[in-house]
């Protein structure tokens, strides 16, 4: 087996920078230009921009986890297909109910969806851009083959969508892994505590993380129902106005005009829950998700180790005649490969792991302060609009 030097390198010396500098959403796909700065010898250009497709990204996980080399490396997690049918959908129910509601209400309705559709654009484009950059960034992946001629080849890499064939393919493939995986966790016993250890820990964790994005998506649709009832209630108040031309029409028209207030601002609080939250939640239970399968693909390389110290032992019990020598010289080779392949992947994938938790870490806490801070602001807005408006009421 290949051995793969992980060599040291100061990621600040911005020797390999990747990120989207634009994209372009078409009716049936999202086209992200992918933007390169480099130092490296490797590249042929120092700066570089072409165009991929989500497919094309697919394409590129899809070598990094088919690459045995990578066995003992946590893969990135593939980004999520753009998904924009829900806001598409929305916006033509509203459309078509257009007769039903007010000039007013129709277009505050319009701005609502616009901006949904334009964070889920952004989200988008910020996990191709974060896969990218988990690869550049990382001391081995970057200098991959395949990710050069990703970030390099200036033409369409000819990757097209799966056909209904190649899709159940991969669902049966998908259920052999899962049966292969149910397998080894049944039938090997992983005698190192610390890969013992966090298999336990990592299926429970991505468990709970699973269970935590569903209520953080949950909170955050609540957040936009509030938002959009602020709608009607303004509207409401807004047409009950136009009934008195005194003191009521002022009072009322106050009122709405606090409660579109409330409306932005309760839209940023959903919008800052489901980035800095729903998204963090999600992103690690994907990442989790590799993790566990490196430990799998390390439990893989253990049942293929002690599978070969039962065929070098059969071996060695046989007679020693010719025949019999020549089997045990190919089994003593098979099994210290085995055994190099399976200390290589352990060695590599202890130093992963310990990275994963330092990532993790990192990133939640990053995100879980800059969140509590935009709550906090986002609640003395809330706030503020309603004492103002008490306020003026009471000169009223």
């Amino acid at each position: 087996m290949m051995t793969i030097h992980a060599d040291n390198i100061d990621l600040s010396d911005k020797s390999l920078q990747v990120d989207i500098s634009d994209a372009l959403s078409e009716k049936d796909k999202v086209k992200f230009t992918v933007h390169t700065k480099t130092t490296l010898p490797e590249f042929q250009k120092p700066d570089n921009l072409v165009v991929r497709q989500h497919e094309e990204f697919v394409w590129l996980h899809d070598r990094f986890e088919e690459n045995e080399e990578y066995a003992g490396y946590i893969i990135p997690p593939c980004p999520p297909r753009p998904d924009f049918d829900a806001s598409r959908e929305k916006l033509q129910k509203l459309g078509e109910g257009e007769g039903n509601m007010t000039r007013e209400e129709f277009n505050k309705m319009k701005q609502e969806l616009e901006a949904e559709y334009l964070a889920t654009f952004k989200k988008t484009v910020a996990m191709h851009e974060m896969f990218l950059t988990r690869l550049a960034h990382h001391p081995v992946f970057r200098n991959d083959h395949n990710l050069r001629v990703f970030l390099e080849y200036d033409q369409d890499l000819c990757v097209r969508g799966k056909n209904k064939m190649e899709m159940f393919g991969g669902l049966v493939k998908s259920f052999s892994k899962t049966t292969d995986e149910y397998y080894l966790s049944a039938t090997v016993k992983d005698v190192n505590d610390f890969f013992d250890q966090e298999m336990t820990f990592l299926q429970t964790y991505h468990h709970n993380l699973k269970e935590a994005t569903r209520l953080a998506d949950r909170q955050t649709a609540k957040h936009k129902d509030v938002a959009d009832s602020y709608i009607k209630i303004s509207t409401n108040l807004l047409q009950l106005a136009t009934t008195d031309t005194g003191k009521l029409e002022r009072f009322l028209t106050k009122i709405a005009e606090t409660f579109e207030k409330l409306r932005k601002v309760e839209g940023r609080v959903a919008s800052d829950e489901d980035l800095k939250l729903s998204d963090t939640l999600r992103y690690y239970m994907r990442d989790t998700a590799a993790a566990k399968r490196l430990l799998f693909r390390r439990l893989k390389a253990l049942h293929e180790y002690e599978s070969a110290n039962r065929v070098l032992e059969k071996a060695r019990a046989k007679n020693k005649d010719v025949h019999a020598a020549l089997e045990v010289a190919e089994a003593e080779q098979a099994q210290t490969e085995a055994c190099e392949k399976f200390e290589q992947m352990s060695d590599k994938g202890k130093e992963e792991l310990l990275d994963f938790k330092t990532r993790r870490v990192a990133a939640f806490k990053k995100n879980l302060i800059e969140l509590t801070e935009l709550e906090i602001k986002h609640a003395k807005s809330h706030a503020e609009l309603l004492k103002k408006c008490l306020s003026v009421l009471r000169e009223e």
